[in-house]
């Protein structure tokens, strides 16, 4: 079981395996790049895979105990095996796709540790800016950027009006009636994990999704989150756990800044 000290001794190897996934995916976006579809539709390109081959080769090396479950990899494991895993490092080495097709610079890479369902750490990268988030539950959260690094923290208490991540590659009728129900709110359009940093960083309130969503969309993003002072809930409440189930898609949920918003009020 990875304990905060074995997360301490790891930290800055795993971060600088983001940045160099990340410095792999700007070698793609810099260029000329074709998109092609998976099987659900979704998009993929060059700076997908380069990532994802970046973040499996470092992690492999770090932890070789530790199995990689990436987005890009998920279809060579079958859930009877990875259920078996204690613990793995849950990836997303491209969130927001369809931002960087769009080249509006609002995707990152998602790295976090997965030990018994609990998203114990996470990495969120944002190759355009360079910004880096890290935190664990219980033991912080944090903010890299050209100017050092410093502790981040949710803005608790939450006053009106609340500042509510709305996404624009996936707003939908559910949201907007929820939103109708809070009272006074700004929108706020942000792409892939960002989200989650910026709920982090006292920056927005809340964040409701209601649709499918991965497991490697939200693990890091639920770790930072955490090690802020937020929550991540489904709507009965629970915090979402990983690799626990047949499927790798998550349910509806609420992120949550501050933890007493009357968010059951909302749903």
């Amino acid at each position: 079981m990875p304990d905060f000290a074995t997360i301490q001794a790891l930290r800055e190897d795993v971060l600088a395996i983001a940045q160099d996934a990340a410095a792999s995916i700007l070698e793609v976006y810099e260029g000329d790049f074709d998109v092609t579809r998976k099987e659900d539709a979704s998009p993929l390109t060059a700076a997908d895979l380069a990532a994802h081959h970046c973040i499996v080769a470092g992690l492999s090396r770090l932890t070789p105990e530790i199995p990689v479950l990436s987005e890009e990899s998920t279809h060579a494991v079958p859930p009877d095996v990875r259920r078996r895993w204690p613990s793995l490092w849950l990836v997303d080495p491209l969130d927001g796709t369809r931002e960087f097709v769009k080249r509006n610079g609002e995707f990152t890479v998602n790295i976090a540790l997965i030990d018994h369902g609990v998203s114990v750490f996470g990495v969120i990268q944002a190759p355009v800016t360079g910004v880096l988030w890290h935190g664990a539950p219980g033991h912080g959260a944090f903010r890299r950027d050209a100017g050092g690094e410093h502790a981040i923290h949710v803005r608790r208490p939450a006053v009106a009006p609340l500042q509510v991540a709305a996404s624009r590659s996936h707003r939908d009728p559910r949201t907007e009636a929820l939103m109708a129900r809070m009272g006074a709110v700004e929108p706020v359009g942000l792409g892939s994990s960002l989200k989650f940093c910026r709920l982090a960083e006292g920056g927005m309130d809340v964040y409701p999704r209601f649709g499918p969503t991965s497991e490697w969309d939200t693990a890091a993003g639920q770790a930072i989150l955490e090690g802020a002072g937020g929550t991540l809930l489904d709507p009965q409440g629970r915090p979402f756990r990983y690799n626990q189930r047949d499927t790798l898609l998550n349910g509806d949920f609420i992120a949550l800044g501050d933890p007493s918003l009357p968010w059951r009020d909302w749903l």
